[in-house]
């Protein structure tokens, strides 16, 4: 198993400070926050982007993913965020990174209709990412928290430049076990992103295993040679614990959770491994 950890737990953190603390901590790779504000984003120049890469090179640290806020089941026209998923598509090559998150942002609109935009955009873009040697993740949130409800998209685009980020924290609000997300999810997922949370009602970040989360089932299906990516939302909580206090003994849970798994990844009377590969 290798294990990373999300940039939106250390808003604004220079990136040599983010990767000096997961490789001091046992981590082996970042899921990068590519928004303005942060050190790296889709307008980033040709010439941090490659600083960044030597950054990460000397502390021996992987991009996982590249965190990116395009909507693939929004309203409006498709060329915009067509645009938008290039550019966070051009920017996890030049990391060299095989992944980039996306989420669907259907918001209101009705079911068929949102899946129908998610669809036809990210099966315009994922030859585009293919052929950069990177994969899009549409993640479990807002209008398709559900592995089931992602499936329903990514069913539709059969491709392999795209594929699925599952978030435990949104697949469990949507009423989903682990087991079943699994399954919806098996031929498409990416990598597993975890965390906990104090209750459905209190979404504030807490240390993992502290809180309410069924993330002993969810890790038990998770391959040996998958990643986990513990996404602590500190940016969106101020007032949460701060990240770097909570980091080695998060480390050292996943890592237990893991140790203390079955010996093959069992689901509803099958032994079946997901495609979740290690970059």
């Amino acid at each position: 198993m290798k294990y990373a950890f999300s940039t939106l737990g250390l808003p604004g953190a220079p990136l040599d400070h983010c990767a000096a603390l997961a490789a001091s901590h046992g981590f082996d790779g970042l899921e990068l926050r590519a928004h303005p504000g942060e050190p790296l984003h889709s307008d980033s120049p040709a010439a941090e982007r490659a600083a960044a890469r030597r950054t990460l090179a000397a502390s021996g640290i992987a991009v996982l993913a590249v965190a990116g806020y395009a909507r693939v089941a929004a309203p409006g026209p498709d060329e915009p965020v067509l645009a938008e998923l290039h550019a966070l598509v051009r920017l996890a090559a030049d990391l060299e990174a095989p992944y980039v998150r996306v989420f669907p942002g259907g918001g209101d609109l009705p079911g068929e209709t949102a899946d129908a935009h998610a669809g036809r955009r990210l099966l315009a873009a994922a030859p585009f990412a293919q052929r950069h040697g990177v994969r899009i993740l549409l993640e479990t949130h807002d209008s398709h928290r559900t592995g089931a409800a992602a499936a329903r998209v990514l069913d539709r685009v059969a491709h392999a430049g795209a594929g699925a980020l599952w978030d435990v924290l949104h697949t469990w609000l949507g009423g989903e076990p682990p087991a079943a997300s699994r399954r919806a999810l098996a031929a498409h997922l990416g990598y597993v992103q975890v965390k906990d949370v104090r209750s459905a009602q209190d979404l504030t970040p807490v240390a993992l295993g502290a809180g309410v989360l069924p993330l002993a089932e969810a890790v038990a299906l998770v391959p040996p040679d998958g990643w986990l990516c513990w996404e602590y939302e500190k940016r969106w909580h101020p007032a949460a614990a701060e990240l770097p206090g909570l980091l080695a003994r998060g480390r050292e849970y996943l890592h237990g959770l893991v140790a203390h798994r079955p010996r093959s990844v069992r689901g509803a009377g099958e032994e079946q491994e997901l495609p979740l590969r290690a970059p």
